[in-house]
């Protein structure tokens, strides 16, 4: 696809380069219906190839009765452009719970056609989430410092008694006392986990160089849990350094590489990919403040497993929601609060082919006046 009448060889690859960078989801209308142009986002948005979607009209992907199909007859007949917001194009064919906002236009080149850009609702909807997965990290704040104070002692008194009967019982009751002994433990280690939440002391924030994190993470990964599992990159090198603390980083980044490389498993192909990018235009506003924090440095973990469960995915970051066997429910829980307190926001998008947790934070808003050192992330 190109805008011009008789585009050369060079321009159309020039347009769809362009179009396939638009993150967002481009697709334009033939006279008939058909959908004679799709860019990278549309693909995914749509689950499936652009050869795919050109053998397809826009209504064999939208639900019955869609105001979308009655906007690009209304574009097409008055050849003028229109905005429409919230617009539910919820389908079986491309997924639940689709809200978009929908910028539709005519192409005087090609008369008859309509351009459509899909914006998802989802990023607006998500912020407001993660207020609510910034109240409960609160409430697991309250109920660690009460869980360190009232169970702690009272565990470290049964642990010692247990030990000392296991000296004057048989052998037969000498295993219940060892097994009061390793549940002792066990909620111990668990206790200790959760007064990580009741540290409210401020984070000692700097320039770090996201990209020296990630190496590290994934230094980490290839050498341990994800050892057999291909980890790819896809970094932007121009990315200005984030204001964070760069251990805790580390922290929220190998939770979420260790639960893809969970997620992935024994997939034939599994993968995970990390990623940055620079999205300026995400300004959030926080409870208690007039200001509005900017928010352009994306990260994302990314892999290529069977997705989140959609009744889950709703409370993923609440504390002790986990689908392990054996797991706490606290790591996603823990990554929130980093994240939150750092003012930024993690959400997770999921899907039967794989699942992508993104993150938004702060840059470093000094750049030039940052020390060499710092502004490459060089904190131990």
């Amino acid at each position: 696809m190109t805008v011009a009448t008789h585009p050369g060889a060079a321009e159309a690859d020039a347009a769809q380069i362009v179009l396939n960078t638009i993150r967002r989801p481009v697709i334009m209308i033939g006279p008939e219906g058909n959908i004679t142009f799709a860019n990278a986002d549309a693909e995914d948005f749509f689950r499936s190839s652009a050869a795919g979607l050109s053998r397809k009209t826009l209504a064999h992907f939208m639900p019955f009765g869609s105001p979308i199909l009655a906007l690009v007859d209304q574009v097409r007949a008055r050849k003028a452009p229109v905005n429409e917001y919230r617009v539910d194009v919820s389908s079986p064919r491309i997924g639940i719970e689709k809200v978009v906002d929908l910028y539709v236009a005519p192409v005087p080149e090609f008369p008859g056609s309509v351009v459509v850009m899909f914006q998802e609702r989802s990023m607006a909807d998500k912020i407001d989430r993660q207020m609510t997965h910034r109240s409960a990290a609160r409430s697991v704040t309250g109920l660690a410092a009460m869980l360190a104070h009232e169970i702690k002692n009272p565990l470290s008194g049964i642990r010692g008694a247990a030990q000392l009967l296991e000296t004057a019982v048989s052998d037969e009751d000498r295993a219940l006392t060892r097994l009061i002994t390793d549940e002792t433990d066990r909620i111990v280690s668990l206790v200790d986990r959760m007064e990580i939440f009741s540290d409210e002391r401020p984070i000692d924030r700097y320039p770090v160089n996201i990209h020296v994190v990630l190496d590290h993470v994934k230094a980490i990964a290839k050498n341990g849990f994800a050892s057999q599992i291909k980890i790819l990159e896809d970094y932007d090198p121009s990315l200005p350094p984030v204001y964070a603390n760069r251990d805790q980083l580390i922290q929220v980044f190998l939770n979420l590489v260790k639960n893809a490389a969970e997620a992935v498993g024994n997939v034939p192909g599994g993968e995970i990919t990390l990623s940055t990018a620079f999205r300026p235009g995400i300004r959030v506003s926080f409870p208690g403040t007039q200001d509005r924090v900017s928010l352009p440095l994306e990260f994302c973990v990314k892999d290529n497993g069977p997705g989140v469960s959609e009744d889950i995915l709703p409370i993923l970051f609440d504390p002790f929601i986990t689908t392990k066997p054996n797991g706490s429910g606290l790591g996603l829980a823990l990554v929130a609060k980093i994240v939150g307190d750092h003012g930024g926001i993690i959400e997770c998008d999921s899907t039967p082919r794989g699942t992508t947790f993104r993150v938004l934070m702060p840059a470093w808003r000094n750049v030039s006046a940052a020390p060499e050192g710092e502004a490459k992330g060089d904190h131990s």
